[in-house]
């Protein structure tokens, strides 16, 4: 199958340009399914959360119904990360959607920063979702840092980690290939670009979205350049756990001595 990502710096409080943007780098892409970085719709950098609520929607809202009409045009499965409300209650999340709608969404657990003082932690567990004979985990940007986030999402089936983000530590590029390795399973992380200076924050965020194998090849890894990257992988491989004839990563765990 062809996955790949969408890397660009959003308009802060343009929803409109944001989805414009999108769908022009999509319009160039063959692809089965693509990731947008989170909170791609709004930007990052809210002044208050009197503002963040003005900018959240439903997760029916107005960018569902938008990346919805792009699904249908292109026959593709887009995931992508925004601000949810739930009537006054405001979450970091992510949707998964195919011409069909919504296939589920997930609530960023582990916040980042002054995301404490924005968003409410994630509510709905982590996210294992289908699409057409493939299972896909789903977490955001800094749930990467918890190892046990990824391995949640394998132990549950995942083959393929989607992971949208604002990224502006340096680490997860290389962290996200352990994560892959540890795992075996394929990880996509959808960064933005560009820097955001409002309210007296300042964010340069670094790009470097990737696709990682399970044996820890980055397949393919941007810089910091607006684009729509897309390769091939094969989710099957990511069902064998085995790393020698005796060693199955999953199966060989001794769960009883990792208590504290």
């Amino acid at each position: 199958m062809k996955i790949g990502f969408v890397q660009f710096a959003p308009v802060f409080g343009d929803r409109n340009a944001n989805l414009n943007t999108v769908a022009r780098l999509i319009e160039g892409c063959s692809a089965d399914l693509l990731l947008i970085p989170e909170l791609f719709s709004t930007g990052y950098t809210f002044a208050s959360h009197k503002e963040l609520l003005s900018l959240a929607e439903p997760v029916t809202g107005p960018t569902f119904e938008a990346l919805l009409q792009l699904c249908k045009k292109k026959s593709i499965c887009l995931a992508y990360g925004y601000a949810e409300k739930d009537n006054d209650v405001i979450y970091n999340s992510m949707a998964m959607i195919d011409p069909n709608g919504l296939i589920g969404n997930y609530r960023k657990i582990h916040l980042f920063w002054d995301e404490k003082d924005l968003f409410a932690p994630g509510n709905n567990g982590f996210q294992v979702l289908e699409y057409e004979g493939t299972k896909y985990g789903l977490m955001i940007c800094f749930d990467w840092i918890y190892p046990e986030s990824a391995r949640t999402l394998a132990l549950r089936g995942a083959q393929v980690i989607l992971h949208p983000s604002n990224l502006v530590l340096p680490y997860c590029p290389d962290a996200m290939v352990t994560r892959a390795i540890e795992n075996r399973v394929y990880t996509v992380t959808a960064n933005r670009i560009g820097e955001e200076s409002r309210a007296g924050k300042n964010y340069a965020f670094i790009g470097m979205s990737e696709i990682v194998a399970p044996d820890g090849k980055i397949l393919c890894r941007a810089q910091k350049e607006e684009c729509c990257q897309v390769v091939d992988i094969e989710p099957g491989i990511a069902l064998n756990k085995k790393v020698t004839p005796r060693n199955d990563l999953l199966a060989d765990r001794h769960v009883k001595y990792y208590q504290h």
